[in-house]
């Protein structure tokens, strides 16, 4: 017979009603709607803490996974139904959420030992994870990565780049915000993106799927995430994390963590409650560079690790900025519109 948590690996990359309806059968058990990433690897930060978690408590783990605006949206049609206790994604998604009400206040234990600028001012959502935007491309096939965004439009990448979808995927919108920056507009940005759709395969509603296609060949370029790519390179060792180069000569990038809130409504809210509590525990945000390959979000954690310095090694010479969340969830809806038009040529 499955247990809850066997049944809840089944569900790892897809929405099921079916796996849905053995939550709700349970007390004894916390959904969890995530954006990609850290579950990946064995072992991996997720499901190790999942595994702490139950044993402390009792509580089973049902995970859903999914592309960071596909849970949002998950989330969203269930309002009047809600299925999820927690939910876990990436910077817009997480302020759409909020915005939208599905999304109710909760302060963790230990809240305070993370910093007030790094945390939603209505208390609706905490970081959970630190994490940077960044690209991958095949060791085995360049010889060096591209140095700047403009080589990515030679000729000799035509088929071979892929980035997830800007609207849908959290990666693939951080890619459209970090080209607008790189470029120094969205006009300008737009030009480059309009560009590049001649060497680019197509749409991807999840970017954790295109570092299997780098590793093969099959793409030389992709974007990606820097905990998830760094967790992903012992199966796919061909992949290397790279940051292009804008039109100025700088590589730049900016802080994509991952989000955690409880669920607006949450059939099992006071499970999400413990959940999160749990995961930003002083113990569990010990664990997150050493095994998920991630930054803690708390600041009486300070890793020594390797995984911590080489987080810090591949980073070198990178100029993080930080770009106005709040301003950019005002236009989203408006930038994908504009992207969408520039990359299918009408």
């Amino acid at each position: 017979m499955k247990t809850l948590l066997g049944a809840a690996l089944l569900c790892a990359t897809a929405f099921s009603p079916a796996c849905l309806s053995q939550a709700w059968a349970a007390s004894d058990v916390v959904t969890i709607y995530s954006a990609d990433g850290l579950h990946d690897g064995t072992p991996n930060w997720y499901q190790n803490e999942f595994d702490a978690f139950t044993k402390a408590t009792g509580i089973k783990v049902q995970y859903i996974e999914g592309g960071s605006g596909g849970v949002v949206e998950r989330i969203a049609k269930e309002k009047s139904n809600p299925q999820a206790d927690v939910l876990v994604t990436l910077p817009p998604f997480i302020q759409r959420a909020a915005a939208e009400g599905l999304l109710q206040a909760y302060e963790p234990a230990g809240a305070d030992q993370i910093p007030a600028a790094d945390k939603d001012a209505k208390g609706r959502f905490e970081p959970l994870v630190n994490n940077y935007m960044n690209f991958i491309y095949n060791g085995s096939v360049l010889k060096d990565a591209p140095k700047t965004f403009a080589d990515l439009l030679d000729p000799k990448f035509k088929g071979k780049i892929q980035y997830s979808t800007p609207g849908q995927a959290g990666d693939g919108t951080a890619v459209m915000i970090e080209v607008f920056h790189a470029y120094g507009s969205k006009e300008a940005g737009l030009d480059f993106l309009k560009k590049l759709q001649e060497n680019n395969v197509g749409p991807s509603a999840s970017t954790g799927k295109l570092t299997a296609l780098v590793n093969k060949g099959e793409l030389y370029v992709a974007n990606g995430d820097l905990q998830m790519n760094m967790a992903q390179m012992a199966d796919n060792p061909n992949i290397r994390v790279f940051w292009p180069a804008g039109p100025d000569g700088k590589r730049s990038t900016f802080a994509l963590p991952y989000y955690v809130g409880l669920v607006h409504g949450a059939p099992n809210g006071d499970n999400g409650k413990k959940l999160i509590d749990f995961l930003l525990s002083k113990d569990a945000q010990s664990a997150v560079s050493s095994v998920a390959i991630g930054l803690p979000v708390r600041k009486d954690v300070t890793p020594t690790d390797a995984n911590f310095q080489k987080i810090h090694d591949a980073m070198d010479g990178v100029t993080v900025w930080t770009p106005a969340w709040d301003k950019v969830l005002e236009t989203l809806k408006a930038d994908v519109a504009a992207w969408q038009k520039a990359t299918s040529g009408n």
